[in-house]
């Protein structure tokens, strides 16, 4: 418990350091945080040398931008909507059609009915994480996008629409194609490894 306050304490005392450019108290912050940063990368594009690249960058981001936090959320949430800014524009750069807009919603009595942006406890029971990380990793862009940034990091889908550039709506529609996507993955993989001991006894 002493460690933890300790460490918030650090943390606080490294952010005032390092915005008044402040090198070991930067070199502190990037060893404290380096590992979420790297994660979420790695979740958001599935490629351990581009994750490596893209978490450098979102420190490069925040060493020339930490002079703009002003602690009216957690350091850690304001660097996590950093880090995610700077995925999304890479994946925009690079061409990839973050969010289809080929199914939009039709309208708000249609997304309450079908329960967009509920809860899946379907799909929350039904797995190991092994699975689901191997299955996630399969989705196509936009729905991969919108399913770890609302499923896995949390984001509410109006923060969601904000960094993507969609609607609300859309996010919601894009959310639960991604978890029927993952459904039919899934079920899939089971049925392949069930499949796979019967073959070899025949």
């Amino acid at each position: 418990m002493t460690d933890l306050k300790q460490a918030k304490i650090n943390e606080a005392e490294a952010i005032e350091r390092a915005k008044q450019g402040d090198g070991e108290a930067f070199e502190f912050l990037y060893n404290l945080h380096k590992r979420r940063v790297y994660s979420l990368c790695l979740r958001m594009v599935s490629n351990p040398p581009e994750a490596e690249d893209l978490a450098q960058e979102a420190f490069l981001q925040l060493f020339r931008k930490i002079g703009q936090f002003r602690g009216e959320s957690a350091f850690s949430t304001w660097l996590h909507r950093m880090t995610v800014n700077v995925v999304l524009m890479k994946l925009r750069k690079k061409g990839l059609n973050l969010i289809s807009l080929d199914e939009p919603v039709e309208n708000e009595e249609d997304s309450q009915k079908r329960d967009f942006g509920g809860e899946d406890t379907r799909l929350a029971s039904s797995i190991d994480r092994m699975q689901l990380q191997s299955a996630i990793e399969k989705l196509p862009p936009g729905y991969k996008t919108v399913f770890v940034l609302h499923d896995v990091e949390g984001f509410e889908h109006n923060e969601i629409a904000g960094m993507v550039g969609c609607s609300v709506g859309n996010s919601k529609s894009q959310l639960h194609k991604a978890r029927l996507k993952l459904r039919e993955l899934l079920k899939l993989s089971r049925a392949e490894k069930a499949v796979k001991p019967s073959g070899a006894r025949q």
